[in-house]
């Protein structure tokens, strides 16, 4: 609501601010802030909070422009249904250019955004049906009543459709879709482990920034009445770059105040065109240097520092409170097993990490799985969890044959994991790394959230009350707002456990949970594991700390050269020649009868 207010704020200022312009140079200088900030808006969502790199707006912009251009001269349509029908076609180019995006990143998607923006211009440039270097004519303007569109009209609804992208995109990215863009920027491993469908998050943010170019280029055809191929340059590109990372990339304000400063900027500089492009570079070098947060950051860590108060220690985590229950989803599994793996068999050129591996997993139980260096285990849990595709055998969880399920599916399912190496998203807080774990529990669709219905709020409110549940459950409560990344390791590794358990699973997977821990938080975490069966989820526990293993498991089973060697109860385990002569390096008959294993290191 604080938002919503000081947009609308700014935009009656801005409509007030055309009252007293004095002549149409500062009407179009006004005009283009909008133009550049539609742009701006859309490309902050893809590279300020999906991290996606493009640098073919340019040609999402000519998608607009040219098919405005073409409704109205070509086929005759009404100039208002044409502006939407462009942005039809501009969202359509989104997709077409994600799909080939999705499988590359970095610096090869950025390549590969560019070649799209290359081949728009070339096809504007030379195709006849485009008006070749001539451009196309006549395009019909945007009517009332008939009568064409007044300089500051134009600029009013330029201001109106602002505010509105602006209010809608607030809506999508300050609760379930945004934490998803996020998560994909800083890890889309861990992104999919927890629920989030990586490859249509990128989709959806793609053709979020085509649609916003898209209508920007439609405004410039139809205000214009004129569009050639000199609209559609890779400068564009780069300066539609500029403006995120200027203003301020994934922040709400950041569009606004680059797409103010730099067209004014840009206005100032006109009459010397030989130095506009280099402004314009010194100004992404500076940004990219001095400020990498952009004038956003810079005006909010101006802000934090005058307000700033001494930082509360950490300190370790209160005990966990056992009055909490954790939620839970519905429909607990029966006593049939809940999961069952059969031949399973993974193979890395020679190195064969796994071999007919075979697991049954009961309800209601903590089953380990261990054994020495290299045995295989982190690529079995890594198979279950999707990440990994076996070349061979069966999966099945709760009846159901999990082979070709993506990985958000299977968490969706309800299979949730840790990883031997923390993968926090590190950036965003403590609440909002758990709120992330409740994506495939929320029910909220894109259109909902985007328009700001009461369903989406509910499902928001519904999803903070299961996480505070599950941040009082681990003792964390105290520490929601703070950034991840900043706790302690024991802390960060009890957070990537809460955000597990926020997925509501049925089966946890724990890929060496206690690695790093000292002795005290070990043997908390014992105790927690514990409470966590208790409160009915199965534990699959990848462990080589061999003394928790064997106090808290009820079932152990042994990998070796990614075989099979031994399963059975703890006790029964520590017996097993086979075992000792896996982790001594003995013959069966030399094996000592200890009563305890040694710690194995972690594979």
């Amino acid at each position: 609501m604080r938002h919503a207010l000081i947009a609308t704020g700014i935009a009656l200022a801005a409509a007030l601010l055309v009252l007293a312009a004095g002549n149409d140079f500062h009407l179009r200088i006004l005009f283009n802030i909008c133009v550049y900030l539609l742009c701006a808006q859309g490309m902050n969502v893809l590279l300020g909070y999906a991290g996606q790199k493009s640098l073919g707006q340019a040609g999402l912009f000519a998608a607009g422009a040219y098919g405005a251009a073409l409704l109205t001269t070509r086929w005759d349509l009404d100039p208002w249904l044409a502006l939407i029908l462009a942005v039809g076609i501009a969202g359509v180019c989104g997709v077409l250019i994600a799909a080939p995006s999705l499988r590359v990143r970095g610096p090869s998607l950025a390549m590969v955004t560019l070649a799209f923006g290359i081949v728009v211009e070339k096809l504007v440039t030379e195709a006849e049906p485009f008006g070749g270097a001539m451009g196309i004519y006549a395009i019909k303007p945007l009517t009332i009543w008939g009568e064409p569109l007044s300089m500051a009209q134009w600029v009013w609804l330029g201001i109106a459709l602002c505010l509105v992208t602006q209010l809608l995109l607030a809506n999508l990215l300050t609760g379930r879709h945004g934490r998803a863009f996020l998560s994909l920027q800083a890890d889309e491993v861990a992104a999919g482990a927890v629920g989030v469908p990586v490859l249509r998050t990128k989709v959806l943010a793609f053709v979020i920034a085509a649609v916003t170019c898209g209508l920007a280029g439609a405004l410039v055809a139809q205000q214009n009445q004129y569009i050639n191929s000199d609209f559609i340059t890779f400068h564009l590109s780069v300066f539609i770059l500029l403006l995120v990372l200027f203003g301020g990339s994934g922040s709400l304000a950041g569009p606004l105040l680059g797409a103010v400063t730099l067209t004014v900027i840009s206005a100032l500089v006109a009459r010397w065109t030989w130095i506009e492009h280099f402004v314009n570079g010194a100004l992404l070098l500076f940004a990219l240097y001095a400020m990498p947060k952009g004038l956003a950051g810079a005006i909010a860590g101006a802000a934090a520092r005058l307000r700033r108060r001494p930082d509360r220690p950490q300190g370790a985590a209160p005990a966990a409170s056992a009055a909490v229950a954790l939620p839970v989803r519905e429909g607990q599994p029966g006593e049939a097993p809940l999961l069952t793996a059969e031949g399973v068999c993974k193979s890395y050129g020679g190195v064969q990490p796994a071999r007919d591996v075979a697991a049954r997993l009961v309800p209601g139980h903590i089953h380990a799985l261990i054994g020495p260096n290299g045995a295989g285990k982190s690529t079995f849990i890594n198979m279950l969890s999707g990440i990994v595709r076996p070349d061979a055998g069966r999966i099945a969880f709760l009846g159901e044959d999990l082979s070709g399920a993506a990985v958000h599916a299977i968490c969706g399912k309800g299979i949730a994991r840790t990883f031997q190496n923390l993968r926090l998203f590190r950036e965003l807080s403590v609440l909002d790394n758990v709120l992330l774990g409740q994506h495939a529990r929320m029910r909220n669709g894109v259109l909902t959230s985007l328009l700001g219905l009461p369903a989406a709020r509910r499902e928001e409110r519904k999803a903070r009350q299961r996480v505070d549940a599950i941040l009082a459950f681990l003792g964390l409560s105290h520490l929601a707002a703070l950034p991840a990344g900043s706790l302690a390791y024991g802390l960060q590794r009890r957070v990537e456990l809460a955000r597990a358990l926020a997925t509501e699973p049925h089966l946890l997977l724990l890929d060496e949970p206690a690695a790093g821990l000292n002795p005290q938080e070990t043997a908390e975490l014992g105790g927690l594991l514990r409470r966590i069966r208790d409160q009915g989820i199965t534990i699959l526990l990848v462990e080589h700390h061999m003394d928790l293993v064997m106090a808290i498991s009820d079932h152990v089973i042994v990998l070796d050269y990614g075989e099979k060697i031994a399963e059975g109860a703890p006790a029964a385990i520590q017996r097993d020649p086979r075992v000792m002569t896996a982790y001594l390096g003995t013959e069966p008959d030399a094996a000592p009868r200890a009563a305890g294993l040694p710690a194995a290191a972690g594979g």
